[in-house]
Protein backbone atom coordinates (compact mmCIF):
# COMPACT_ATOMS: atom_id res chain seq x y z
CA UNK A 1 0.00 0.00 0.00
CA UNK A 2 2.52 2.57 0.62
CA UNK A 3 4.86 1.76 -1.99
CA UNK A 4 1.47 2.27 -4.40
CA UNK A 5 0.63 6.07 -2.52
CA UNK A 6 4.50 7.05 -3.26
CA UNK A 7 4.34 5.88 -6.93
CA UNK A 8 1.00 7.84 -6.96
CA UNK A 9 3.15 11.06 -5.08
CA UNK A 10 5.73 10.55 -7.86
CA UNK A 11 2.90 10.56 -10.80
CA UNK A 12 1.63 13.91 -8.81
CA UNK A 13 4.72 16.04 -7.18
CA UNK A 14 7.63 15.60 -9.03
CA UNK A 15 9.16 18.24 -11.03
CA UNK A 16 9.04 17.29 -14.58
CA UNK A 17 9.98 18.61 -18.03
CA UNK A 18 8.64 18.42 -21.37
CA UNK A 19 6.23 15.47 -22.75
CA UNK A 20 6.53 13.71 -18.69
CA UNK A 21 10.20 13.79 -18.67
CA UNK A 22 11.56 14.20 -14.95
CA UNK A 23 13.12 17.39 -14.25
CA UNK A 24 16.99 16.99 -13.60
CA UNK A 25 16.95 19.74 -10.86
CA UNK A 26 14.57 22.95 -10.29
CA UNK A 27 17.76 25.07 -10.56
CA UNK A 28 18.39 23.63 -14.44
CA UNK A 29 16.14 26.24 -16.11
CA UNK A 30 18.38 28.68 -14.69
CA UNK A 31 21.59 27.16 -16.39
CA UNK A 32 21.99 28.79 -19.92
CA UNK A 33 25.72 28.74 -20.84
CA UNK A 34 26.93 31.72 -22.29
CA UNK A 35 30.34 31.52 -24.24
CA UNK A 36 32.73 32.88 -22.02
CA UNK A 37 31.15 34.01 -19.11
CA UNK A 38 32.02 31.10 -16.78
CA UNK A 39 29.98 32.70 -13.66
CA UNK A 40 26.89 34.83 -13.74
CA UNK A 41 24.67 36.31 -10.95
CA UNK A 42 20.71 36.06 -11.09
CA UNK A 43 18.12 36.19 -8.66
CA UNK A 44 15.65 32.89 -7.93
CA UNK A 45 13.10 33.31 -5.39
CA UNK A 46 14.23 35.91 -3.07
CA UNK A 47 18.07 34.94 -2.94
CA UNK A 48 21.29 36.23 -5.30
CA UNK A 49 22.79 32.65 -6.79
CA UNK A 50 26.25 32.59 -8.31
CA UNK A 51 25.44 30.60 -11.65
CA UNK A 52 28.60 28.84 -12.94
CA UNK A 53 28.38 27.40 -16.97
CA UNK A 54 31.52 25.36 -17.37
CA UNK A 55 32.68 22.84 -20.01
CA UNK A 56 33.47 20.63 -17.65
CA UNK A 57 30.42 21.27 -15.09
CA UNK A 58 27.74 23.33 -13.93
CA UNK A 59 26.84 24.88 -10.46
CA UNK A 60 24.53 27.12 -8.38
CA UNK A 61 25.71 28.59 -5.01
CA UNK A 62 23.51 30.75 -2.90
CA UNK A 63 25.55 34.13 -1.54
CA UNK A 64 23.14 33.28 1.79
CA UNK A 65 24.93 30.76 3.50
CA UNK A 66 27.75 30.22 1.21
CA UNK A 67 25.94 27.08 0.03
CA UNK A 68 26.34 24.81 -2.99
CA UNK A 69 23.17 24.46 -4.29
CA UNK A 70 24.00 22.31 -7.43
CA UNK A 71 26.97 20.37 -9.26
CA UNK A 72 26.56 18.33 -12.03
CA UNK A 73 29.58 17.50 -14.22
CA UNK A 74 29.69 16.80 -17.97
CA UNK A 75 27.77 14.21 -19.13
CA UNK A 76 26.31 12.87 -15.97
CA UNK A 77 23.03 13.40 -13.41
CA UNK A 78 23.05 15.99 -11.02
CA UNK A 79 24.95 15.17 -7.38
CA UNK A 80 23.40 16.91 -5.09
CA UNK A 81 19.22 17.55 -4.60
CA UNK A 82 17.55 20.81 -3.69
CA UNK A 83 13.93 21.22 -2.93
CA UNK A 84 12.11 23.08 -5.73
CA UNK A 85 10.51 25.59 -3.52
CA UNK A 86 12.23 27.96 -1.11
CA UNK A 87 11.09 29.42 1.87
CA UNK A 88 11.00 33.43 1.87
CA UNK A 89 13.18 33.57 5.16
CA UNK A 90 15.05 30.67 6.36
CA UNK A 91 17.48 28.42 5.72
CA UNK A 92 17.35 26.36 1.32
CA UNK A 93 16.71 22.89 2.17
CA UNK A 94 19.45 20.84 -0.07
CA UNK A 95 22.88 21.25 -1.54
CA UNK A 96 25.48 21.63 0.97
CA UNK A 97 24.22 23.32 3.58
CA UNK A 98 27.23 24.61 5.80
CA UNK A 99 26.02 23.93 9.75
CA UNK A 100 28.57 25.78 11.76
CA UNK A 101 29.36 26.82 14.90
CA UNK A 102 27.12 23.66 16.27
CA UNK A 103 25.66 21.11 14.69
CA UNK A 104 21.69 20.38 15.43
CA UNK A 105 20.20 21.95 18.19
CA UNK A 106 22.42 24.54 20.67
CA UNK A 107 23.56 22.50 23.74
CA UNK A 108 22.20 25.31 25.98
CA UNK A 109 20.02 27.86 23.94
CA UNK A 110 16.81 26.66 22.75
CA UNK A 111 15.92 29.79 20.80
CA UNK A 112 18.75 29.91 19.25
CA UNK A 113 18.86 28.38 15.40
CA UNK A 114 19.05 24.65 14.44
CA UNK A 115 22.38 23.91 12.71
CA UNK A 116 23.96 27.47 13.91
CA UNK A 117 24.16 30.91 11.78
CA UNK A 118 25.99 30.09 8.94
CA UNK A 119 23.44 29.10 6.36
CA UNK A 120 21.23 32.24 7.42
CA UNK A 121 23.81 34.48 6.67
CA UNK A 122 24.96 36.14 3.49
CA UNK A 123 28.85 34.90 2.86
CA UNK A 124 31.57 37.25 0.56
CA UNK A 125 32.72 35.90 -2.40
CA UNK A 126 36.62 36.37 -1.63
CA UNK A 127 38.01 34.48 -5.13
CA UNK A 128 37.09 32.84 -8.58
CA UNK A 129 38.87 31.45 -11.53
CA UNK A 130 38.43 29.30 -14.23
CA UNK A 131 40.58 26.93 -15.99
CA UNK A 132 40.80 24.38 -18.38
CA UNK A 133 39.70 21.04 -15.87
CA UNK A 134 36.91 23.17 -14.17
CA UNK A 135 36.57 26.44 -11.98
CA UNK A 136 38.23 27.38 -8.07
CA UNK A 137 36.16 29.50 -5.23
CA UNK A 138 36.72 30.60 -2.30
CA UNK A 139 33.40 32.30 0.69
CA UNK A 140 33.98 33.99 3.15
CA UNK A 141 32.14 34.71 6.64
CA UNK A 142 33.57 37.06 9.35
CA UNK A 143 31.35 36.64 12.51
CA UNK A 144 32.82 38.15 15.96
CA UNK A 145 35.91 36.58 16.51
CA UNK A 146 35.84 34.00 13.88
CA UNK A 147 36.83 33.05 10.50
CA UNK A 148 35.18 30.49 8.55
CA UNK A 149 36.57 30.44 4.42
CA UNK A 150 34.59 27.43 1.76
CA UNK A 151 37.03 26.44 -1.02
CA UNK A 152 35.29 24.98 -3.80
CA UNK A 153 37.28 23.15 -6.83
CA UNK A 154 34.40 21.75 -9.42
CA UNK A 155 35.01 19.89 -12.75
CA UNK A 156 34.82 16.47 -13.09
CA UNK A 157 34.43 15.57 -9.12
CA UNK A 158 33.21 18.25 -5.97
CA UNK A 159 35.80 19.27 -3.95
CA UNK A 160 35.02 20.82 -0.71
CA UNK A 161 36.82 22.81 2.69
CA UNK A 162 35.85 24.18 5.23
CA UNK A 163 37.77 26.72 7.36
CA UNK A 164 37.48 27.59 10.71
CA UNK A 165 39.96 30.51 12.16
CA UNK A 166 39.63 31.34 16.05
CA UNK A 167 40.43 34.60 16.78
CA UNK A 168 39.18 34.87 20.33
CA UNK A 169 41.13 35.06 23.42
CA UNK A 170 39.91 31.97 24.88
CA UNK A 171 39.32 28.69 24.23
CA UNK A 172 35.66 27.81 22.00
CA UNK A 173 33.70 24.96 21.44
CA UNK A 174 32.93 24.25 17.57
CA UNK A 175 31.19 21.54 16.03
CA UNK A 176 30.17 21.77 12.54
CA UNK A 177 29.13 19.56 9.23
CA UNK A 178 28.78 19.67 5.69
CA UNK A 179 25.27 18.95 5.32
CA UNK A 180 25.18 16.90 2.04
CA UNK A 181 22.25 16.06 0.18
CA UNK A 182 22.79 13.50 -2.30
CA UNK A 183 20.58 13.01 -5.67
CA UNK A 184 19.55 9.48 -5.84
CA UNK A 185 16.63 7.94 -7.85
CA UNK A 186 15.12 6.32 -4.88
CA UNK A 187 16.07 6.66 -1.35
CA UNK A 188 14.20 3.12 -0.83
CA UNK A 189 16.02 1.30 -3.46
CA UNK A 190 19.82 2.57 -2.64
CA UNK A 191 22.84 1.05 -0.70
CA UNK A 192 25.33 2.51 1.43
CA UNK A 193 28.81 1.31 1.26
CA UNK A 194 31.76 1.51 3.37
CA UNK A 195 30.30 1.87 6.66
CA UNK A 196 30.58 -2.09 7.87
CA UNK A 197 32.26 -1.90 11.14
CA UNK A 198 31.79 1.56 11.84
CA UNK A 199 30.29 2.46 15.35
CA UNK A 200 28.17 5.45 16.84
CA UNK A 201 25.20 6.47 17.85
CA UNK A 202 21.44 6.44 16.53
CA UNK A 203 19.74 9.94 17.43
CA UNK A 204 16.42 8.21 15.75
CA UNK A 205 16.51 5.70 18.47
CA UNK A 206 18.76 7.46 21.00
CA UNK A 207 21.42 4.48 21.48
CA UNK A 208 24.80 3.47 20.72
CA UNK A 209 24.50 1.66 17.02
CA UNK A 210 27.54 -0.57 15.18
CA UNK A 211 26.83 -1.12 11.77
CA UNK A 212 26.86 -3.99 9.92
CA UNK A 213 27.29 -4.55 6.22
CA UNK A 214 25.56 -2.55 3.95
CA UNK A 215 23.54 0.24 5.46
CA UNK A 216 19.71 0.79 4.19
CA UNK A 217 17.52 3.22 4.56
CA UNK A 218 14.25 1.34 5.84
CA UNK A 219 12.21 4.10 7.15
CA UNK A 220 14.17 7.03 8.33
CA UNK A 221 17.92 7.11 9.63
CA UNK A 222 19.76 9.60 11.79
CA UNK A 223 23.19 7.71 12.33
CA UNK A 224 26.53 9.43 13.17
CA UNK A 225 29.38 7.19 13.07
CA UNK A 226 32.37 8.44 14.60
CA UNK A 227 34.54 7.80 11.20
CA UNK A 228 35.41 9.38 8.34
CA UNK A 229 36.61 7.96 5.05
CA UNK A 230 34.61 6.96 1.84
CA UNK A 231 31.07 6.29 1.54
CA UNK A 232 29.75 4.24 -1.68
CA UNK A 233 26.22 5.29 -2.97
CA UNK A 234 25.28 2.36 -5.13
CA UNK A 235 22.38 3.85 -6.96
CA UNK A 236 20.64 0.56 -9.01
CA UNK A 237 17.51 2.81 -10.29
CA UNK A 238 20.01 4.78 -12.06
CA UNK A 239 22.92 2.32 -12.78
CA UNK A 240 25.07 5.07 -10.44
CA UNK A 241 27.77 4.63 -7.91
CA UNK A 242 29.04 7.85 -6.21
CA UNK A 243 31.50 7.79 -3.97
CA UNK A 244 31.57 10.53 -1.36
CA UNK A 245 34.95 11.09 0.36
CA UNK A 246 35.50 12.60 3.66
CA UNK A 247 38.71 11.14 4.98
CA UNK A 248 40.32 12.67 7.56
CA UNK A 249 37.28 14.32 9.22
CA UNK A 250 36.07 12.74 12.91
CA UNK A 251 32.37 11.58 12.06
CA UNK A 252 30.21 10.61 9.11
CA UNK A 253 26.44 11.36 9.26
CA UNK A 254 23.51 9.69 7.53
CA UNK A 255 20.43 10.97 7.44
CA UNK A 256 16.85 10.84 6.30
CA UNK A 257 13.59 11.27 7.44
CA UNK A 258 12.03 8.38 6.14
CA UNK A 259 8.07 8.76 6.28
CA UNK A 260 8.20 11.75 8.61
CA UNK A 261 6.85 15.43 7.14
CA UNK A 262 9.97 17.41 5.50
CA UNK A 263 9.75 21.15 5.74
CA UNK A 264 9.94 22.65 2.11
CA UNK A 265 10.01 19.36 0.08
CA UNK A 266 6.85 17.18 -0.71
CA UNK A 267 7.45 13.48 0.68
CA UNK A 268 7.10 12.60 -2.78
CA UNK A 269 10.23 14.83 -3.65
CA UNK A 270 11.96 13.39 -0.61
CA UNK A 271 12.09 10.53 -1.74
CA UNK A 272 15.28 12.06 -4.21
CA UNK A 273 17.61 12.27 -1.71
CA UNK A 274 20.02 10.79 0.86
CA UNK A 275 22.56 12.96 3.17
CA UNK A 276 25.77 11.85 3.82
CA UNK A 277 27.56 14.24 5.78
CA UNK A 278 30.85 15.33 6.51
CA UNK A 279 31.13 16.21 10.41
CA UNK A 280 32.71 17.03 13.63
CA UNK A 281 29.57 16.73 16.28
CA UNK A 282 28.52 15.48 19.47
CA UNK A 283 31.43 13.56 21.03
CA UNK A 284 33.77 14.40 18.38
CA UNK A 285 32.96 18.07 19.16
CA UNK A 286 36.31 20.49 19.12
CA UNK A 287 37.97 22.94 21.29
CA UNK A 288 39.56 25.57 19.31
CA UNK A 289 42.29 27.19 21.24
CA UNK A 290 43.25 31.00 20.33
CA UNK A 291 44.87 30.97 16.43
CA UNK A 292 43.47 27.65 16.61
CA UNK A 293 42.18 26.56 12.85
CA UNK A 294 39.93 23.48 12.22
CA UNK A 295 38.76 21.88 8.84
CA UNK A 296 36.49 19.68 7.25
CA UNK A 297 36.85 18.18 3.18
CA UNK A 298 34.21 16.60 1.51
CA UNK A 299 34.80 15.45 -2.07
CA UNK A 300 32.72 13.50 -4.52
CA UNK A 301 33.08 11.81 -7.57
CA UNK A 302 30.40 9.34 -9.60
CA UNK A 303 33.04 5.86 -10.20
Amino acid sequence: MKRALLTELRRTDTPRTREGEVAESPLSTLLRPAAGQPFRWAEHQGRELLLVEHPRCQAVFSRQGGQLLHFQPQGERPLLWCAARWPRIGAIRGGVPVCWPWFGRHPMESGWPHHGWARLTDWRLTAKESFDAGVRLCWRLELHDWLVELEAELGDEMRLQLSTRHRDSEPCVLSHALHAYWRVSDVARVGLLGLDGAEGDDLLNREPCRQEGELRIIDGCHKVFRQGGKVHIQDPGWQRRLCVDGTGNPDTVVWHPGSRPLSDASWAEGLGFVAVEAAACGDNSLTLAPGEEARLNLRARVV
